[in-house]
């Protein structure tokens, strides 16, 4: 069961539609005892890392997240601030973060975006594929999806990242470690692209 930690923050409906559209089985999980039966997770996640940090760690269901991830190594998708959620911290706030992933966030330099290039990065961008994974599988050429943020996630691992874009800098815009994937840009908004994405991380992760 593909379940989508509903902890205040993120687009959950858009999620349930497309699983729907998909007949893919998908719920949602607002306690601990929601999560009893989830075999996959996706932790979404808009808005500041410290707001998004704080309404997770006070919905209950952190420790039970993080020892279905860690402990029982269920496949995860984090999404958006969801996906910077899942780095050791941010610029963007005090907070520490899940640590899932051996990575920092950081604030795009705006002496490296050009005027053309507006902060934040919001709206369609390519993602270059740099490592074969199964969330990124069967794609179509010259995939594009939707982005709406100011800060870009940076892996200390290179090995990690699983695709890259290009505003202003090259940045991970989608990373994998074990069972743990992360998505900076929205499938859920992203259209057949994005839909292909969820497919995969329902089926193939």
């Amino acid at each position: 069961m593909v379940t989508i930690i509903d902890y205040g923050v993120g687009n959950i409906n858009a999620f349930l539609n497309i699983y729907k559209q998909l007949n893919i089985p998908a719920t949602t999980a607002k306690t601990v005892e929601n999560l009893d039966q989830a075999t996959k997770l996706i932790l979404p996640g808009v808005g500041h890392f410290d707001y998004a940090m704080q309404r997770f760690n006070d919905s209950g269901m952190a420790a039970k997240v993080n020892d279905l991830v860690v402990n029982q190594k269920l496949p995860v998708v984090g999404v958006c601030v969801g996906m910077q959620m899942m780095a050791k911290g941010s610029d963007e706030g005090s907070l520490p973060g899940l640590g899932w992933i051996d990575a920092y966030v950081h604030k795009f330099d705006a002496s490296q975006v050009s005027a053309k290039l507006p902060l934040p990065h919001m709206g369609w961008n390519d993602i270059k594929i740099v490592k074969d994974t199964p969330l990124l599988r069967d794609l179509e050429s010259d995939p594009r999806y939707y982005f709406l943020h100011s800060y870009y996630f940076k892996c200390n691992n290179e090995n990690d990242s699983i695709a890259e874009t290009n505003y202003g800098i090259n940045f991970t815009s989608a990373v994998n470690h074990n069972n743990i994937f992360g998505a900076q840009f929205h499938p859920e908004k992203s259209h057949h692209f994005g839909i292909q994405l969820l497919k995969n991380f329902a089926e193939k992760c």
